[in-house]
């Protein structure tokens, strides 16, 4: 009848506008890989195929493995800057159903990365679930997560808290000694991080936006 929507059709939108992308974010040692990976779990233990990415740049475990700081990891796909991942993607779908992507490190996604995950929620209907980090240890916003908080469906922060006590935002580089670190390439695998507050971070201090109170 005229105006009135066929319910299979119905059905079929209402299925494609659950695949969405999701941006998890927090700062370091919140718990966003034993996050992803329970998410992982879930999927599994109800017979649906989830795919694990993590970047290819982090090669201290050997084979690609997301790991947790509570000794709990998984295989996954390891991804490259030219790494493709709606075509990949579409391509796996031929050989049975996806149910849902969960990538780690996200913010070493490059932005072509997070508009490819956007179409395989809105041209494959599967839904993606992205887990990082905002910012680096100068407190600039890495390219990845620049792009994911604008065009996620959701975003949602995972807390943690700074030596202060108060919820902790920022990423500190610390050296071999537990000294800050303060210059240095942006991406750097091998050192070691703290969470702390903004105030704690002093990002006026580091950050390369220049600019000091008069007087």
């Amino acid at each position: 009848m005229c105006g009135e929507q066929h319910p299979l059709r119905t059905v079929a939108r209402e299925v494609h506008d659950m695949a969405q992308l999701y941006f998890y974010y927090s700062a370091m040692n919140a718990g966003k890989s034993t996050t992803l990976l329970q998410s992982a779990h879930n999927y599994r233990e109800r017979g649906m195929e989830a795919l694990l990415y993590t970047p290819a740049i982090d090669t201290r475990a050997g084979d690609p493995r997301i790991h947790s700081r509570i000794g709990i990891s998984a295989a996954a796909i390891a991804f490259g800057t030219e790494y493709d991942f709606f075509t990949a993607v579409r391509e796996r779908q031929q050989a049975g159903p996806v149910h849902c992507l969960l990538v780690d490190e996200a913010q070493f996604l490059t932005p072509q990365q997070v508009l490819q995950l956007t179409l395989v929620c809105d041209r494959l209907s599967i839904p993606v679930l992205c887990y990082g980090i905002r910012t680096d240890f100068r407190g600039e916003p890495f390219e990845g997560s620049k792009y994911l908080l604008a065009w996620a469906d959701n975003i949602v922060e995972i807390k943690t808290i700074c030596r202060s006590g108060k919820k902790a935002t920022m990423n500190a580089r610390l050296d071999e000694q537990g000294n800050r670190v303060t210059e240095g390439a942006q991406i750097d695998i091998g050192h070691h991080y703290e969470a702390m507050s903004r105030r704690e971070f002093r990002l006026d201090e580091v950050s390369p936006v220049a600019w000091r109170p008069r007087g």
